[in-house]
């Protein structure tokens, strides 16, 4: 039939079309009035309609048989529902072996972080003195366990790190000049950019050397009467090597001091411990950089720390005061759940018991030996009750750090390839994404991969149960 002939038949569909009354009395319905409640649930069904409405006008399906457009109708409400819930957030299977992703919410809480944060659910003494009984200083006991892992005289806690630095230039340097190297202005993600960040701040940003080279006698030239701070960025998520120079934190400092200025690092992903151990390099120890004679140091509390997101400022005990009577800071302070989180990440490193009890951690410890082991076991018992279409292999590859730290650092590793008969790559990949728990893999040369690396042990039924759904 042709397209014109076709709209005005479809027309006259449009008679037997569902109310909503009757979708919302089908199963999927009224299943989904008990989870979403009936005032949502009509809403959803009315979208539906609409978009079945909209289809019949414009010829986009087949009416031929409008018997079946009840049934229709009850198919697109199901997938309708199950693409809003998709948005919300969920617990997934990060099966691609880069430990910080982004995406996938960077470092997973340790069991004693998960339980702080549900125990502070309810009413907590976030900012009342158990002691005394008058009103306490927010996220006390994060800072005290801060001041005793980096040795610096003051602390204080924000809502990520970039609100650590928008504070810290907000507050030091409006309305002045901050120098910093060319090689630093770097872009993170979600767009976050240095130069960006300090010209919401208000200071006025003062480039040195080039993207390669600065030298200490760079910065020397570029003080003037307004220059208020010297800034200094790792940065974390790529190196510049080969002809490349700059100035030791302690020179800066020195210079910063001689001239009457302050000197603030944004350490990125910072560490609190030496990383070396785990093969991860040139991050920052915190500890150090303030001993090198910094005033103020930011870094993340989600990445290399392992803990929850968070901007984590220490220093000199005048400097982080001025930050925390600012009135920036109320707007940027940190909350219950995740000072809760925090405190009891950080408790882990205060008992040396990090290596054990944060994922991370864990995660960057894990010897290619013991990756392998686990990834042969998985195979072996997925190919139990597999179809012959199906086929799981062992390859050797590469973890990644992530989070935009240690972008040098590849952490060898054992990776599980899989293979279809009757589906691409691609459609490999949709499938394990839409199982349910969802399972996140990459493709690489034309295979999806898993690495489980990043899968926790108490997460292999659920993946095993999402490679088994790929045979049917």
């Amino acid at each position: 039939m042709p397209r014109a002939d076709a709209k005005s038949a479809n027309k006259g569909i449009l008679r037997s079309l569902p109310s909503i009354d009757a979708l919302l009395r089908t199963q999927t319905g009224t299943s989904l009035r008990a989870a979403l409640g009936t005032d949502q649930a009509t809403r959803v069904a009315r979208e539906v309609v609409d978009q079945l409405r909209a289809q019949i006008l414009t010829a986009d399906i087949d009416t031929s048989n409008d018997d079946g457009l009840l049934k229709r109708a009850e198919g697109m409400l199901s997938s309708r529902h199950q693409q809003q819930t998709a948005t919300g957030v969920h617990r997934i299977i990060n099966a691609t072996g880069v430990i910080l992703h982004t995406n996938l919410g960077r470092a997973p809480l340790s069991k004693a972080a998960g339980e702080a944060v549900a125990e502070v659910s309810a009413y907590c003494n976030l900012e009342f003195d158990l002691n005394s009984g008058d009103r306490g200083r927010r996220g006390a006991r994060a800072e005290d366990l801060l001041a005793m892992l980096t040795g610096t005289e003051a602390e204080l806690v924000v809502n990520n790190c970039a609100a650590a630095a928008l504070l810290v230039l907000s507050v030091l340097a409006r309305d002045g000049e901050t120098i910093v190297s060319r090689g630093e202005l770097v872009e993170i993600g979600g767009d976050f950019r240095v130069p960006e960040v300090m010209a919401q701040s208000g200071t006025q940003m003062i480039e040195v050397g080039t993207t390669n080279r600065t030298k200490l006698g760079d910065y020397q030239k570029a003080i003037t009467d307004n220059t208020r701070l010297i800034m200094r960025v790792h940065t974390s998520n790529y190196r510049i090597v080969g002809f490349t120079k700059c100035p030791t934190l302690a020179e800066l400092a020195t210079l910063a001091h001689d001239n009457g200025l302050l000197l603030y690092e944004d350490a990125g992903s910072g560490a609190l411990i030496d990383f070396t151990q785990y093969g991860i390099s040139d991050e920052p120890v915190i500890r150090e950089s303030f001993e090198a004679g910094a005033d103020v140091i930011s870094f993340s509390g989600d990445k290399l720390l392992g803990g929850p997101q968070a901007g984590l400022l220490v220093g000199r005990a005048e400097v982080i005061e001025r930050l925390r009577k600012h009135s920036l800071y109320r707007a940027l302070r940190a909350d219950k759940l995740r000072l809760a989180a925090l405190e009891a990440t950080l408790d882990s490193y205060a008992r040396a018991a990090s290596a054990n009890e944060i994922p991370t951690h864990q995660m960057m410890a894990a010897s290619f030996e013991e990756i392998s082991a686990r990834a042969e076991n998985f195979i072996e018992r997925a190919n139990r009750n597999q179809p012959k279409e199906l086929q799981l292999q062992m390859i050797d590859g590469e973890s990644a750090i992530g989070g935009g730290a240690a972008p040098t650092s590849r952490l060898r590793t054992a990776l599980i390839s899989i293979s279809h008969t009757n589906f691409s790559p691609n459609e490999i990949e949709e499938r394990l994404r839409l199982h349910n728990p969802p399972v996140i893999a990459r493709i690489e040369n034309d295979q999806v991969l898993l690495d489980l690396r990043t899968v926790f042990t108490t997460e292999e039924p659920n993946l095993l149960s999402a490679v088994a759904s790929l045979g049917s």
